[in-house]
């Protein structure tokens, strides 16, 4: 029988109910959970404790809120109405082998996990891959929300062809519309030619870019600056999927009284279940391999 491992989650938003779920199914995990104290005991099905009630020295994993701590150690956690703060010297109390899952880290979580296995979910390829589909079912959402034209035969420009600008493509073209792939790279426009868009190289886009009616940008850089907005309609819908600071000049698109949405987050919002799952599933296979 496999040996049980001990998890501590602490924190989170709507996707870590699934995902505490998911994880409750394995018999082998042993969890308790900080920061849920608005969702009842009989819900969740694991114990739930203060922080302060938490020994550090005995978890094998920890898995933290997406956005993993700030840098005083605070973390996120919108079922609970107390503040939650984390030390150096709390990580320090961690066994050599534990792993500590977050989203994205910052220089103070790294810092504190030096002597540790921390693990960035939302670096990974897999991770990416599959809440591309919730981003683009989200981006979808948007469009529909906040323009007054059908997506079938909409000019829809998307900026980047990586893992979430693939999706989305896909997605939209689905639906009937016209989509332009742009993007700096030759890979990617070729690769996006050969399945059928229109492509556009980003140093000519500005030249392109009056006929889009909705601009979905996928690049974590600026790309979308004043040179490409003064171009556009100002009736055209702007959506940006990338981390911040994002790729758009947000402040020059103000100017122009264009809608500017910079989408963070959009599987925990759009789909929290599946989002939860995803990381569920994942925190799961590493465990395992671990074992």
């Amino acid at each position: 029988m496999q040996k049980k491992k001990k998890m501590a989650i602490i924190g989170g938003d709507a996707r870590y109910l699934p995902l505490i779920h998911a994880l409750h199914k394995w018999e082998w995990l042993d969890i308790e959970i900080v920061g849920f104290e608005k969702v009842e005991q009989s819900y969740t099905g694991v114990r739930q404790a203060l922080i302060d009630e938490l020994n550090p020295s005995i978890y094998d994993a920890i898995v933290l809120p997406i956005t993993g701590i700030d840098d005083k150690g605070f973390v996120e956690a919108v079922f609970s109405n107390r503040k939650i703060q984390l030390s150096k010297e709390w990580f320090q109390k961690l066994p050599k082998h534990c792993i500590v899952f977050t989203g994205i880290s910052n220089q103070t979580l790294d810092s504190w996990c030096e002597n540790l296995y921390l693990t960035k979910l939302m670096e990974r390829d897999d991770i990416a891959i599959y809440n591309s589909i919730p981003t683009a079912e989200g981006a979808i959402m948007l469009a529909i929300k906040h323009t007054d034209i059908t997506i079938h035969h909409a000019n829809v420009f998307v900026y980047g062809f990586g893992r979430v600008g693939k999706t989305t493509a896909k997605t939209f073209s689905g639906l009937g519309a016209n989509v332009t792939v742009v993007s700096r790279s030759e890979t990617e426009l070729s690769r996006a030619y050969e399945q059928g868009y229109e492509t556009c190289s980003i140093k000519d886009s500005a030249k392109a870019i009056a006929s889009c009616e909705i601009l979905i940008n996928t690049i974590p850089a600026l790309v979308v600056d004043e040179a490409i907005l003064e171009r556009m309609s100002s009736n055209a819908l702007i959506i940006d999927l990338a981390s911040k600071p994002g790729g758009i000049d947000f402040n020059f698109a103000k100017k122009r009284g264009m809608q500017a949405i910079h989408a963070l987050g959009l599987p925990g919002l759009v789909a929290p279940k599946t989002a939860g799952e995803i990381l569920a599933n994942t925190i799961e296979k590493l465990l395992e391999e671990t074992s």
